[in-house]
């Protein structure tokens, strides 16, 4: 979702001063930062980052008011609030500079195309020039502990228990307003708030508190660590109409964060653990949804010493949230639990030569525009005793010192187009965004590129060469590149021209291709095409500036769909933009809404839009080629009023239109009915809604009805799919042969992993059981975050932070190069195949994990799907501490058996698991001995091999000397003489492990074993002597000259008599080479296996090697080594015999007989 990508980035205060800041506080829009140090006001701009002003609070006024604490905007970044350490509040109005209106201007070379005359040129890419005045300081009489900000009123929080409502303006009609936190009853929820146990609150006040705007009430944290929620019963906030709920069970709460898209309230505990909290909508009570907190298995060294959470901020989307504690370092979660990133394990936490860093301390953080910055203000460190003096300060070789410039850290981070942009075609590539730059994948995530040079490849669609990152260890990416291809970005940057002007980004859509991206930031948008490796702008600025893209951008065949509003018409539009022509509104197909769009997708030739009047609205694209230049007519379908079901309109995060029904009827007989849209798919707040077509009434057939004519159905009643959904996957292809996957529905549900709404069919066309659903929500787990589903393929797409160190580059002292590793973004795929099947498999649904697993068995990594499947559930039984009533392996395994990658499945997986486990493993699947047989008789050799080594560990040494003859001379007929060096060697360890001690070290005299026939090339023999009398000569020979006694004499017998059954294999297969007047077998199989051929042939002259049919061999030989017969020359054809009687012909046939 968001990735860390490169060093942080330190802003220097140009201004000198003793004070360090402490607190960071963002405008609305997050263009303007407020930082507050003792008695000092700043505010900053985020793009260029700069200063533009700071207000210095004199010494006489900073006796009476105290340090400053805390900051608030007001929504209209008009005003400033400021708490102090006395009480006071101090408002502070931010005024434009006059007639310098800007602080910095871009600065163009004579010739720019962006000349000075561009309307708004200024206002959008130049520093404002801004000042502040003070007002009417506030006396609230009270330490203050919290500013929340509410449309007109500011509230505030002080420590003798008081709630303030104060107005803005500071002097407002109505003057201001205190709440005694006293007055407001608690209770565990709005149903016994009349008569049930209510919270004692004497002496207690609120330490933090944050407005959530879709629950209409106030997050706080009371002083006592009690978490709370505080509902106004009225619009107007007063005692008699507040209502407080409180979490039972926790006290040691300490900060608190609201997520307004997702309904959820984050409270930080002394503990280290986030608790997130949602309302129950019929009790009105606080409920645990989940929690955020480093597990033992990835931080074993930290994840209990964190100390208490300090700080949470969630991201301006909404989609993660940031966690610091009081011991540093930074944490990141998706807004379901997710993790993403932490920094205080691995490269972040350790220098390169492992000693361990200090985890950066964190006084306060915020979110910069879009989510692409995190500001991070580091805690106040201890001063240098030394000064540096003035001449060193004005260097510029050396730095100035950090009490005289206090610094501010940017995060730089890319996130995934998902967040603001859930289009379908956005589902299927994987898109990040950062502020100037897109990544995106670069051809097939599964192509393993060969072991040519990396660039020289082509991009597989349009033939252009691939792009890769500027990655820091190029040595290193060179090298892995050939194996590792997937894991490159193709990276396009954003034409500079567009984002000076349109900064930040806030939208991005790729099409279905993965060829064309659009990006749309502040006003307008722009489209990049891979073929021609060209952005295409607006040539119009007038147009660019009045249209802002309001739902998003989607791409529809070669048109970029465009939800916008019109500066000019002061009207919602929907707009179609042709790829191939010019970038003009002449060329646009125009549509009038009648609301705010908040969200757009397509489905095939139709687009859904959510407004924000809760409605959802479905037009139809059609494409016209009757004109002289095709233009696009769009055309209202169906509107849709979901104003019962949805609270808020801010609270959908995602709409889709999807084939997707239930009662899939699942007619195998009409899958072209599979692709029309069946129903809508929306993301409220997290719960999946589903909305299907009423087919209750009477159904008309397409035949019969005009196309014209055809009403579309009407919607049912919504009905709840699943909870905790961050993101959703469909398609609208069709498949015969993987319908299975083709048709389901993919969740991402953030901590607990995926979950695939899979569709069930009756097999072979059968009627379906009546008592069988028609589908089955299915959970699993992965270990990525999932970016992009590749539904054919089986595959999920996301991607990872890596991180590199570069600590050993010493500069100044503790440059940000050694406090921080450098971070990389890498693409990452995984399988989910083998986590369906057993979910099926669980639930006694093996026909249709047969169905399954048979559509996807062509996939090249379809064996390890299997082996994956069968290491997982061996591991989980194998090591239960408990009896398992109902083990699930023996499924597995008569599961595996009706694939032909059985016996290849079982034993890989045996020989990557303890053998410790494989009694267990065999007792399910099978004898290993049946299995090897099975091996031979299906000539799968190598795999028998692999059993033989299983046999070694399980059985006795004589077993494993049954089975390896068996395969030994089968390996010989077969001519696989790998195998059969291999099986020399297992023979002769078998043979020395036979012993009762350890075999004998052999001297450094002795030569080499590693061809296995010395005994052939060492020995010295008379050749007429038997093959009996030889081999007991030998023996004895070696008997002689070896050790005398001990347990070396009974080690060599024992080698010896191996090598002699060796060699007795050997000769037999020889000798039916030989019978068979094989000769060029026979040659190979010397050559390979280094058999002394010369003198056994000697010795075999009078037996085996005797021919009693020398044409049948000579045949045998010329067809053995593809030798023509001879021929008898043309002039001897005429010549007569000399006993003349003979003919030509019977002559020819003779000789060649011969």
């Amino acid at each position: 979702m968001y990735f860390l990508t490169g060093w942080p980035r330190r802003l220097l205060c140009p201004l000198r001063s003793a004070e360090e800041p402490f607190h960071i506080q963002p405008s609305s829009q997050r263009f303007y930062f407020a930082l507050l140090s003792e008695t000092q006001l700043s505010i900053w701009f985020s793009r260029p980052s700069v200063l533009i002003v700071s207000y210095i609070e004199s010494a006489k006024a900073a006796a009476q008011f105290g340090f400053y604490q805390k900051a608030e905007w007001k929504p209209d970044d008009s005003m400033v609030a400021v708490a102090t350490a006395n009480g006071y509040i101090l408002l502070f109005d931010v005024l434009g500079g006059g007639e310098e209106k800007y602080l910095y201007e871009p600065v163009y070379p004579k010739g720019s195309p962006r000349v000075k005359v561009t309307p708004g040129y200024k206002e959008e890419q130049c520093a404002p020039a801004l000042s502040l005045e003070m007002k009417k300081p506030v006396d609230l009489e009270a330490p203050i502990t919290s500013l929340q900000t509410l449309q007109e009123d500011l509230l505030v929080c002080t420590a003798d228990g008081y709630l303030h409502v104060l107005h803005w303006d500071g002097l407002g009609s109505n003057g201001r307003k205190a709440i005694c936190l006293t007055t407001i009853p608690f209770s565990l929820d709005l149903q016994s708030a009349r008569g049930g146990p209510s919270l004692d609150l004497e002496g207690v006040y609120i330490r933090s508190m944050e407005y959530c705007l879709t629950l209409d009430g106030f997050a706080v944290v009371l002083s006592d660590g009690r978490l709370g929620f505080i509902t106004p019963l009225s619009s107007s906030i007063t005692a008699d109409q507040l209502q407080g709920v409180w979490a039972a069970d926790v006290m040691d709460g300490t900060c608190v964060a609201v997520n307004n898209k997702y309904r959820l309230m984050t409270f930080g505990c002394a503990s280290g653990s986030v608790l997130v909290y949602m309302i129950d909508t019929t009790t009105g009570s606080m409920q645990l949804s989940h929690k955020l907190e480093l597990t033992p298995k990835h931080y074993p060294d930290i994840y209990n010493k964190t100390g208490a959470v300090k700080l949470i901020c969630w991201s301006p989307d909404y989609s993660v949230v940031m966690v610091t504690w009081e011991c540093g370092g930074l944490s990141l979660w998706s807004v379901f639990g997710a993790h993403l990133i932490c920094t205080l394990g691995e490269d972040f936490a350790h220098h390169s030569d492992g000693t361990k860093k200090d985890p950066l301390k964190i006084s306060s953080m915020s979110w910069g525009a879009e989510g692409y910055h995190l500001w991070v203000i580091p805690s106040r460190q201890e001063r240098r005793k030394q000064e540096e003096n003035e001449e060193q300060d004005v260097e510029m070789i050396s730095p100035p010192h950090p009490s005289l410039q206090t610094g501010i850290l940017q995060f730089h981070f890319i996130k995934s187009a998902l967040t603001v942009n859930p289009c379908t075609s956005n589902q299927e590539q994987v898109l990040l965004h950062g502020e100037d730059r897109l990544y995106l994948t670069c051809g097939d995530p599964r192509q393993i590129h060969s072991t040519s040079d990396v660039h020289t490849n082509l991009h597989p669609q349009d033939g252009s060469p691939m792009h890769h990152p500027p990655n820091p260890d190029s040595s290193l990416s060179q090298g892995l590149s050939t194996l590792l291809g997937h894991k490159h970005w193709h990276v396009v940057q954003i034409h500079s021209t567009y984002l000076e002007s349109n900064w930040p980004i806030r939208f991005a859509a790729i099409d279905t291709a993965g060829q064309c991206m659009a990006v749309a930031g502040r006003r307008g948008f722009a489209h990049y095409s891979l073929f021609t490796r060209k952005w295409k702008l607006f040539g119009n600025i007038t147009q660019e500036q009045n249209m802002t893209v309001t739902g998003g951008l989607a791409w529809w065949k070669d048109l970029v769909v465009v939800a916008c509003y019109n500066f000019t018409d002061q009207q919602e539009q929907l707009r179609l933009y042709q790829r191939s022509s010019n970038l003009d509104n002449a060329f646009a197909s125009v549509t009038k809404l009648h609301s705010d769009t908040l969200l757009l997708n397509v489905f095939k030739d139709m687009v859904i839009l959510f407004r924000a009047d809760c409605s959802i609205c479905l037009y139809s694209i059609e494409r016209r080629n009757d004109g002289p230049t095709p233009s696009v007519s769009v055309e209202l379908l169906q509107e849709v009023s979901m104003s019962r079901y949805i609270p808020h309109p801010a609270l959908v995060v995602s709409v889709t239109l999807t084939s997707v029904r239930t009662e899939t009827g699942i007619s195998l007989k009409a899958p072209q009915q599979a692709c029309m849209a069946e129903s809508i798919m929306l993301n409220l707040a997290g719960q999946l809604i589903m909305l299907q077509r009423d087919r209750s009434g009477p159904q008309v057939r397409d035949k019969e009805t005009p196309a014209v004519n055809k009403k579309l159905l009407p919607f049912c009643p919504p009905v709840v799919l699943a909870q905790c959904v961050e993101n959703v996957w469909t398609t609208c292809r069709s498949n015969k042969k993987k319908r299975h996957l083709l048709e389901a529905l993919w969740l991402s549900c953030g901590e607990a992993g995926m979950k695939v709404w899979l569709p069930l069919f009756p097999r072979d066309h059968r009627k379906p059981h009546s008592f069988l659903s028609r589908r089955i929500m299915l959970p699993f787990h992965i270990n990525i975050y999932p970016l992009a589903v590749l539904f054919e393929d089986a595959l999920v797409l996301g991607a990872t932070n890596e991180t590199v160190l570069y600590d050993g580059l010493q500069g100044s002292s503790e440059p940000l190069v050694a406090l921080f590793p450098y971070c990389t973004v890498e693409r990452t795929s995984q399988i989910y195949l083998h986590h369906i099947l057993r979910q099926l498999l669980v639930r006694n649904l093996g026909e249709q994990a047969l169905m399954l697993a048979q559509s996807c068995a062509t996939l090249p990594y379809f064996p390890h799907v299997l082996e994956l499947m069968v290491h997982v559930v061996l591991e989980e039984e194998a090591t239960s501490r408990e009896p398992i009533p109902d083990p699930l392996l023996p499924t597995v395994a008569k599961f595996i058996t009706e694939f032909p990658l059985f016996l290849q499945t079982i034993v890989h997986c045996a020989r990557k698991t303890e053998y410790a486990l494989w009694n267990y493993l065999f007792a399910a699947v099978g004898n290993p001995k049946d299995l090897f047989e099975e091996c031979l008789m299906a000539q799968d050799l190598d795999t028998a091999a692999s059993y033989l080594i299983i046999l070694q560990n399980m059985e006795v040494p004589a077993v494993s000397r049954q089975h390896a003859t068996l395969l030994f001379n089968t390996a010989l007929e077969q001519g696989k003489w790998d195998l059969c060096r291999h099986m020399i060697r297992f023979l002769k360890a078998i043979g020395s492990g036979e012993m009762e001690s350890p075999p004998p070290t052999p001297s450094t005299q002795e030569p080499s074993s590693t061809g296995g026939f010395e005994f052939f090339r060492n020995r010295s023999i008379s050749l007429s002597q038997s093959a009996d009398s030889i081999s007991t000569g030998k023996f004895n020979l070696q008997k002689t000259f070896s050790m005398p006694s001990g347990s070396s004499a009974k080690g060599r017998d024992v080698e010896c008599a191996e090598n002699m059954y060796i060699d007795m294999m050997l000769w037999r297969h020889a000798r039916h080479l030989l019978e068979q007047v094989r000769l060029r077998d026979l040659g190979c199989f010397s050559a390979q296996l280094g058999f002394e051929l010369i003198g056994w042939l000697c010795r075999e002259r009078n037996r085996v090697a005797r021919v009693d049919d020398f044409v049948s061999a000579l045949k045998k030989l010329h067809k053995d080594f593809l030798w023509p017969f001879p021929v008898i020359p043309v002039g001897s054809l005429s010549s007569p015999l000399k006993n003349g009687r003979c003919r030509s012909g019977e002559q020819t046939g003779n000789l060649a007989g011969f």
